[in-house]
């Protein structure tokens, strides 16, 4: 049985290059209300090559059976390749398999849902295809061959940081494409100590070490152990704990909040 510390720079390292390779195209995290209709000085010159896929949906017509970016509560295809985020990374994407994203924008409501599917059921067609059963927010497109849980596509080198990526990734790809109120992992910060500008309210003894930590059993499992602080009302400490099988990274995970800060009653 192998325990191992990590240190908080080491999951923000992570947490860093994920998030910086899972970044939206401008079109698609904030769509137009309306799509450039005519003027070539309106549509604007892209920075790079994956602007490209930008400025060809600029000037598109709006239409119910074509999958452009909209803020009219219709679900579509994202350009992202999220599985991108793993190129450096201890774990990778099963052989034959490509992560997909679809989006959901309104003027108040954010919401994406990212799947790993085979790439032979991932051309275009099949993946709009999925659109005319999504029907709102919470019920997104779930295309032919998708693996349920995402994770369930990812393989690693079964070592104690690929493990504690697993844990991050996985909480990067679930809110992934979502905004406002639909985000709960972005609002919590990675810690080793409890944070002092407070006054917590524990729900049992303060735990001893914060530390970020995994095990690694003989058998093959593992489990990881983190502690965050929700730093966004509901403001909290969370223990987070992932429990990975013998084989696969797909993790039981149970999130709970420790301490929080009590809310102040108003005087009379």
């Amino acid at each position: 049985m192998s325990l191992q510390k990590l240190s908080i720079a080491t999951l923000q390292k992570v947490q860093g290059y994920v998030r910086q390779s899972l970044q939206l195209p401008e079109l698609e995290d904030h769509p137009r209300a309306e799509a450039v209709s005519d003027g070539l000085d309106e549509i604007p010159e892209p920075s790079s090559l994956d602007g490209l896929g930008d400025l060809f949906r600029v000037g598109s017509t709006p239409d119910e059976s074509v999958s452009i970016p909209n803020v009219n509560g219709r679900w579509f295809v994202s350009t992202v390749d999220a599985g991108r985020a793993l190129t450096r990374l201890p774990i990778q994407l099963k052989a034959g398999l490509r992560l997909v994203t679809y989006l959901y924008r309104t003027e108040d409501v954010g919401q994406g849902a990212t799947w790993a599917i085979p790439e032979q059921l991932s051309t275009t067609a099949q993946l709009e295809a999925a659109l005319s059963a999504a029907t709102d927010a919470d019920n997104p497109p779930y295309p032919d061959g998708a693996m349920l849980k995402v994770m369930s596509g990812i393989t690693g080198d079964r070592s104690v940081l690929s493990f504690v990526t697993a844990s991050i990734v996985s909480r990067e790809l679930q809110e992934f494409g979502c905004t406002g109120s639909r985000c709960d992992w972005s609002h919590h910060r990675f810690i080793a100590t409890v944070p002092r500008q407070r006054d917590w309210k524990w729900r049992m003894t303060p735990p001893n070490d914060l530390q970020p930590k995994a095990r690694l059993l003989p058998d093959g499992q593992a489990a990881v152990e983190f502690y965050t602080c929700r730093v966004v009302a509901p403001i909290g400490i969370y223990r987070h704990v992932d429990q990975y099988p013998a084989k696969g990274y797909m993790a039981k995970s149970k999130a709970q909040p420790e301490a929080t800060v009590p809310v102040p009653v108003p005087s009379a």
